[in-house]
């Protein structure tokens, strides 16, 4: 496979990927459209329902009319029949043909709308229970999802905190370290300057004869002897 035919096989890769993250993005939107696609395929058969009906009732309604026509028309040829007209009765008798032929016909397409409202009854039926328990289930996926959602954002909120958290005690640790060497440094300084106050207090009052200087060979010297004599 040259460089061109593989550019080509991970740029459709890519839009498959692509499509699929918008079909998974928009899953519930692509669900209700679904759901409504399938409630109008439903209100169409209910329409063609009602037509089927109507077909069929006026076919029955056409037999009854032809039934009677039938009748009445078998009367006349009798009638033509008593007056000894055999033309007339025979024109009759070939009228009354024609009207069984359409009974016929008239029968045989109020069976067919018939049969093929049954059907479509039945199809009804079985679609509108479908479409209730694709309703309920279509409502417990956006109850969960909803639910998700809720439990996602309050993971991440949680998530953040916590890292907010961690980031405050740091600084707080941090604070607490300098507030600590500056008061070591605070100490350590008084320390020093409370020597050198003693110090210098010291001096004062050895210069002053108040306090005794510290002891010099001179005064050891002399101490020595004064402990032999």
């Amino acid at each position: 496979m040259n460089i061109w035919a593989k550019m080509m096989t991970a740029l459709r890769g890519g839009v498959n990927e692509a499509g699929e993250a918008i079909v998974d993005s928009q899953a519930l939107r692509i669900l209700d459209q679904e759901v409504r696609d399938a409630s109008e395929e439903l209100q169409k058969s209910k329409d063609s329902l009602t037509e089927i009906m109507a077909r069929q009732k006026l076919a029955e309604e056409k037999c009854s009319t032809l039934k009677k026509q039938i009748e009445e028309h078998e009367g006349y040829a009798i009638k033509a029949l008593e007056k000894g007209d055999e033309t007339l009765a025979h024109e009759v008798a070939q009228k009354i043909a024609d009207l069984e032929n359409q009974l016929t016909q008239e029968q045989e397409s109020g069976t067919g709308y018939a049969a093929s409202a049954k059907q479509l009854r039945t199809a009804i039926k079985q679609t509108e229970g479908n479409l209730k328990r694709l309703k309920q289930q279509v409502d417990t996926v956006k109850a969960t999802e909803n639910v998700q959602r809720a439990q996602a954002a309050v993971a991440e909120r949680h998530s953040g905190s916590n890292s907010k958290m961690r980031t405050a005690m740091d600084s707080l640790e941090q604070i607490k370290e300098k507030q600590a060497l500056r008061a070591a440094q605070m100490t350590a300084a008084s320390e020093v300057a409370e020597e050198n106050s003693d110090s210098s207090l010291q001096t004062k009052l050895e210069e002053a004869g108040i306090a005794p200087h510290g002891n010099s060979a001179d005064d050891i010297l002399e101490r020595i002897k004064n402990k032999k004599s």
